[in-house]
């Protein structure tokens, strides 16, 4: 599933997250690439260990706590720690890759599966040429490219990758979530079902019958699918 999320930060964050990222100490993207991915990889990054990456890192994850659609669909059990990258100049593109399916966290107090892949986007689309999100799925090719505090939500195993930038600069914060429900088809059949209960809430309340089966039917679904 493939999913657009809206105003994950609001536009505060976003220029307070602009001042952050024009002093950041950029370094090379490949130090946290897998074998196959740096030899795609020629982009820029923050260190994850950085003063300005640990601000970032908490506004981004706020901005997901506000978000019931990205927890509906994306059904996180552990997040990673959402890290910073920067396209533009001689670093600026991402070839065809997979993300690899487990993530050591640098601390070294665990992995998180990575389910799902997500984007969340700093600039916005006329600040830079190129730079789109190519994913790839079943359906053929998906392009991607955002307004500045908008996300983007996509399956981990797809392959993808982010065409040249020859103008400006891209700057994103990426992540990845362990979900407790390991399908991606499972997950979007939640999604849909809990979108449509939604819908049904708002106009016919907590207390009608049908409401009421269909939310027992979802949690059911959702109790034989967990995982943890």
């Amino acid at each position: 599933m493939l999913l657009h999320v809206k105003n994950v930060l609001t536009p505060d964050e976003l220029r307070q997250a602009r001042e952050i990222l024009a002093q950041a100490p950029w370094g090379d993207g490949r130090i946290t690439a897998g074998e196959q991915s740096a030899q795609a990889k020629n982009n820029q990054q923050l260190p994850e260990g950085c003063e300005a990456t640990q601000l970032l890192q908490k506004m981004v994850l706020q901005g997901l706590q506000r978000h019931q659609l990205f927890f509906s669909a994306a059904l996180p059990k552990q997040i990673s720690p959402p890290l910073f990258n920067r396209y533009g100049g001689e670093a600026n593109s991402f070839g065809n890759h997979v993300d690899s399916a487990v993530r050591y966290l640098r601390d070294g107090t665990g992995r998180v599966r990575t389910d799902v892949s997500c984007t969340v986007f700093f600039a916005d689309p006329d600040e830079y040429d190129g730079g789109e999100l190519m994913v790839e799925d079943t359906f053929g090719q998906h392009r991607v490219k955002l307004p500045a505090g908008d996300m983007v939500l996509y399956p981990g195993h797809s392959v993808h990758r982010v065409e040249p930038v020859t103008r400006g600069y891209r700057l994103a914060s990426y992540f990845w979530i362990h979900s407790m429900v390991r399908s991606d088809e499972q997950r979007r059949l939640l999604f849909d079902m809990d979108t449509h209960l939604m819908s049904l809430r708002s106009r016919m309340g907590e207390s009608d019958p049908a409401v009421i089966g269909l939310t027992a039917s979802y949690h059911n679904l959702l109790r034989m699918w967990l995982e943890f």
